[in-house]
């Protein structure tokens, strides 16, 4: 399944939104879960879980005009640790929250490259049109300009290129010709020569289409006799070799590197919460069915099981109702 054909496919809808929906009495709901001394943390992921997004914005703006009280803010009070952190996730609109992480990752001491590098390599450019947009309304900033003082070499390089989303192309057209070209191109730019050129790695992968680009892995693994991923991993290191696998990973099969993403989030000791919320969270309304169906054949076990296994109360119910049933 190439990346951008997960965009157009409903049956990946986790959550899907209350059919019935009237906002006045979700409202209602919420300001009583909050009223008082006491929490009822239930009350609010049986709303909020079984809503969807914009759904979610019009309950807002319910509890605003009722209350007179925003209700991010209210939750924010009334809420702790990773439960509050994925009830909040849930409240930004779409873009938003994308925008959110982007300038989290980039806010403070260090750089969270890893956050930068899933976002920009596994969306459209529609999508990443929307989140620059978002993220300049919420800051006053430019997200490219940003990504440019906060990164630096080959790595800047490569997310100024992706964030340009040079990638789509739904027509599904592929020169064979220039396909091996590029396959050729990119040989003579990594295992033919002593050091890599990594602006021509950069160019390919981050201007050709998915389509375009399975076909150059294909060329590539004739001429080198190895794949693509591997003579990544031998010619570059660190951040760059992350966000170049990153891009192969999404052109190859965009369900499978979530699926991936969710699994390493949760493998071993202790849990990457941040990577596990922003990503059930953002594909909950988009293929996280699909994602589902990748995890269990990759890992012979289901994502809820795995959620079951790593975390606990409030927090595991509600990431649990996001996910739905895995069949």
């Amino acid at each position: 399944m190439a990346w951008w054909k997960a965009w157009i496919e409903q049956e990946g809808v986790s959550v899907k939104g209350s059919p019935h929906f009237n906002p006045d009495p979700d409202a209602e709901t919420l300001y009583k879960a909050m009223k008082g001394v006491g929490t009822n943390e239930q009350a609010i992921i049986d709303v909020l879980t079984k809503r969807s997004n914009a759904q979610r914005q019009e309950i807002a703006k319910s509890f605003k005009a009722q209350f007179g009280k925003d209700l991010t803010e209210t939750l924010k009070s009334e809420l702790s640790g990773k439960f509050k952190r994925l009830i909040i996730a849930l409240m930004y609109p779409p873009y938003s929250y994308e925008a959110k992480e982007l300038y989290d990752a980039m806010k403070g001491l260090g750089t969270k490259e890893g956050v930068i590098i899933e976002i920009l390599a596994s969306r459209t450019k529609n999508q990443l049109r929307e989140i620059m947009k978002a993220y300049e309304e919420d800051y006053g900033s430019s997200l490219e300009e940003d990504i440019q003082a906060d990164t630096s070499g080959y790595l800047e390089r490569i997310l100024v290129c992706l964030l340009q989303g040079s990638r789509d192309d739904l027509s599904g057209f592929v020169d064979p010709g220039l396909a091996l070209q590029d396959a050729q191109d990119l040989y003579a730019a990594g295992e033919k020569i002593c050091g890599t050129d990594e602006m021509k790695f950069i160019t390919i992968l981050c201007t050709r289409s998915a389509t375009h680009l399975m076909r150059v892995f294909e060329e590539y693994e004739k001429i080198a006799n190895k794949s693509i991923e591997d003579s990544i991993k031998s010619e570059t290191h660190g951040s760059l070799e992350e966000a170049m696998l990153t891009v192969v990973k999404c052109t190859r099969n965009l369900h499978s590197y979530f699926a991936e993403r969710l699994y390493y989030a949760m493998k071993g000791a202790g849990t990457r919460d941040g990577t596990l919320i922003r990503n059930i969270v953002s594909r909950s309304e988009i293929d996280l069915n699909l994602i589902k169906h990748q995890f269990n054949k990759m890992y012979g076990k289901t994502l809820s099981s795995m959620i079951m296994e790593d975390t606990s109360g409030d927090y595991k119910n509600a990431l649990l109702n996001l996910v739905g049933n895995d069949l």
